[in-house]
């Protein structure tokens, strides 16, 4: 008996716990949860507010070796990206484009560094916004399309804290040791 009691007074904050951290479960709340945790949500990863955080431009131009990628070169990228998706995705045209993915990476300007924070943090949120906006027909239709522009940016993410790492420009207490 004292077992029983003991494991339901245990049970219980679990279970609250449990319901109070419930996961989407539709299509929308699905898509804007991935949005959201490579934007501005601390999940299982680093988003990409926190990874671009605290850095100058110098330190966003810092390349680990010849042929990689600087923080701000693979934050343009994500933004560039991000941006002509979200234009597709709302039936807009997108500037003119080469379609030569280098340029989406050697594009970055260091004098332009807390412009393109900006720049990445608004396109995230514009994403978050269309998709909550949208009807389900043009979910459904969108649905690989805007799991894709999650996957890429949790993908890039990734890199920009190693590159960070390698620079010894992060702090291991925002979430990556």
């Amino acid at each position: 008996m004292r077992k029983l009691v003991f494991l339901l007074v245990l049970a219980v904050p679990f279970s609250a716990l449990a319901q109070s951290a419930k996961k989407p479960t539709d299509l929308r709340g699905i898509l804007l949860e991935d949005l959201r945790t490579t934007h501005n949500q601390e999940d299982w990863f680093v988003p990409a507010s926190v990874a671009v955080a605290n850095l100058t431009a110098d330190q966003a131009n810092w390349t680990p070796s010849k042929g990689m990628h600087s923080v701000g070169q693979l934050a343009y990228h994500l933004w560039f990206w991000d941006a002509r998706a979200l234009a597709d995705f709302k039936g807009e045209k997108s500037p003119a484009f080469s379609g030569n993915n280098d340029e989406t990476f050697d594009n970055f300007n260091p004098a332009q560094w807390d412009d393109l924070v900006k720049k990445l943090n608004q396109v995230m949120t514009d994403w978050e916004t269309a998709v909550a906006a949208a009807d389900d027909q043009k979910l459904a239709a969108n649905a690989s399309v805007i799991e894709h522009v999650a996957a890429h940016n949790a993908y890039h993410i990734g890199q920009i804290l190693y590159v960070r790492k390698q620079e010894g420009a992060w702090d291991p207490a925002k979430g990556v040791k």
